[in-house]
């Protein structure tokens, strides 16, 4: 009897101390994580070796683990830069759904050419938006054990990986909303991120591909091809006025300063959104490829928008049914700045039949 009880209540004892070690490991909601994937084969051949991809995840998994949504990262930024579109009352309610917010390839957190150490640098393999989303997926399955998620969302390049995941993996997801993205580059999305690449690269630091010391001309000059472009002309002339002009430009070469490893991220980022092309990737039409689509889908498109063209994104929802959120602003690409979108889209995630086509239109222009 004695033997019984001791036996219970070191039983007992040991699940407290698994239950508290576990606690203690367990990192606080929305802290960054990573995941080690090992060897992540490319779209093109190529191979990232010792792969590893960063991540954030906020709320809980429901009892049917059926509430996940995944956000992977827009160009050049970090899962932290999405922690603000996620909470209650915001895109994603953090009350209702398991968020994971992804490091996309490149970006400094996940695996880059600022980072690898058996492959810096330019010797860090080009990737694509697919390999991105091949990524995303084996984090979703291998790490978090899902086997399906109630929603994709992204911004710009991460809407690029919205477009991707509703055609590669069609059944993994009941809805995908891409916001400012598209199905593939046009030319003129092809000339300003390469125009982008050929800045950074007059930079006398870029030494061939061989970046020998921190960077100042050429990320500067590819931040003002890109603030030229991620508003409209109204947007900069009501903003900036000529005595502002050189505060302003300033501003945007202090920002710009970072090392080769910067660099070449930015670079192998830009070459992924300038190859990026899912119908000829898969050997059909714009409008043959909705036909891969299963998930129902909520595509924002900014009126203005001078950095991801709109126009595949417009020919692709009329071409698959979807809803089309029109942003009426000056402020293009970074109209969901100026124009609160938060509220359609969580209307959509919890009833995806009631949110129809309809244009939003910025109130009050900000100062």
């Amino acid at each position: 009897m004695k033997s019984k009880a001791l036996f219970l209540a070191m039983q007992a004892l040991t699940i407290f101390v698994c239950g508290a070690a576990h606690a203690q490991s367990a990192p606080p909601e929305g802290a960054q994580q990573f995941a080690e994937l090992g060897d992540l084969k490319l779209q093109g051949g190529g191979v990232i070796h010792d792969f590893r991809i960063g991540y954030r995840t906020l709320g809980n998994l429901n009892a049917e683990r059926s509430n996940a949504i995944l956000w992977p990262t827009w160009l050049g930024a970090r899962s932290e830069d999405l922690l603000p579109f996620a909470g209650a009352g915001n895109v994603v309610d953090t009350g209702k759904y398991f968020v994971i917010l992804v490091d996309s390839i490149g970006n400094g957190a996940s695996s880059s050419p600022s980072s690898s150490k058996t492959q810096p640098l330019m010797k860090f393999p080009e990737f694509s938006i697919h390999d991105m989303v091949e990524s995303e997926h084996r984090l979703a399955t291998e790490v978090l054990h899902l086997s399906h998620l109630h929603a994709v969302i992204g911004m710009s390049m991460g809407g690029m990986q919205a477009f991707a995941w509703a055609v590669l993996y069609p059944d993994f997801m009941d809805l995908v909303i891409p916001m400012a993205g598209s199905p593939q580059s046009t030319s003129y999305d092809k000339l300003l991120w390469t125009t982008e690449i050929d800045a950074i690269e007059l930079d006398p630091a870029w030494n061939h591909g061989n970046p020998i010391r921190p960077f100042n001309r050429g990320l500067a000059l590819a931040a003002q091809i890109e603030s030229m472009n991620a508003t409209s002309p109204d947007y900069r002339v009501s903003h900036t006025n000529s005595k502002g002009f050189d505060a302003f430009v300033g501003g945007i070469k202090k920002n710009a300063k970072g090392g080769p490893g910067v660099a070449c991220n930015q670079i192998r980022q830009r070459q992924a959104i300038i190859s990026f092309n899912l119908p000829a990737e898969l050997g059909v039409s714009l409008e043959q490829l909705v036909l891969r689509v299963k998930s129902r889908m909520l595509i924002f498109i900014p009126t203005q928008d001078h950095l991801v063209n709109p126009e595949p994104a417009r020919r692709f929802a009329v071409a698959v049914g979807a809803p089309i959120i029109t942003l009426d602003s000056p402020c293009g690409h970074l109209s969901f700045a100026c124009i609160s979108v938060g509220p359609i889209a969580a209307q959509f995630l919890a009833d995806p039949s009631s949110v129809r086509t309809q244009t939003l239109h910025e109130e009050v222009l900000n100062q």
